[in-house]
């Protein structure tokens, strides 16, 4: 069997904005203890990409800022919406690769992670050569991290249920599919019982540290 060869994808990472963010926490969380969260996340997740080229993608002036100051880049999309962003962003990064076709650090393959991930450690060794890498959310509906192939005409299909029609875009496009369980990038938080099941996770994980 033919060994499986690892390349240094560029990261995506959309974050729609900190302001009046995770609107449906609002009965547990206060407008500042939202936005500190969704910060604090977006932060976790630009560290799990480690020394990976790593993008945020976004389309107002306070997250970029916050972007040149975790160390990352900036990609401003018109674009609105999830889908149309990173289609976007996408299609931008397939022009810089088409523009230095003759640069071997031109990218050629993306990993794109939500912000929301507060359990993230690493986004390290999640892409392969001609195959697009799903890491589901926990419930097995969501996309938490896609990784994939520029230039192969995949459409992204973010929203209920994206963790099939996105395995089902990449049987389309003729790819190889592999689907990996990650219980570090598993978790999201957008509902208040996503929080409630990760404070149990975190009061469990505290309580056998002390008994350990």
């Amino acid at each position: 069997m033919a060994a499986v060869r690892h390349i240094t994808p560029t990261v995506l990472i959309p974050v729609k904005g900190f302001e009046h963010a995770k609107g449906r926490l609002a009965e547990r969380l206060s407008e500042a203890e939202r936005s500190d969260l969704t910060r604090t996340m977006a932060e976790r997740v630009v560290r799990a990409a480690g020394p990976l080229p790593t993008w945020i993608v976004c389309d107002n002036d306070e997250v970029a800022q916050w972007a040149q100051d975790v160390g990352a880049g900036v990609l401003r999309v018109d674009a609105k919406g999830l889908n149309p962003s990173v289609t976007e962003a996408t299609q931008r990064l397939r022009d810089i690769c088409d523009a230095a076709s003759d640069d071997a650090a031109a990218p050629t393959h993306v990993v794109i992670a939500h912000a929301d991930l507060p359990r993230a450690e690493t986004l390290d060794g999640l892409a392969e050569t001609g195959t697009v890498t799903i890491v589901p959310d926990r419930h097995l509906d969501g996309t938490n991290v896609l990784s994939l192939p520029l230039g192969t005409g995949f459409e992204f299909h973010y929203g209920p249920g994206s963790f099939a029609a996105h395995c089902e875009e990449a049987l389309r496009c003729g790819l190889d599919l592999r689907v990996r369980r990650v219980p570090a990038l598993e978790w999201d938080i957008d509902t208040p019982d996503d929080l409630d099941a990760l404070n149990r996770l975190d009061a469990a994980a505290d309580r056998t540290g002390r008994n350990g």
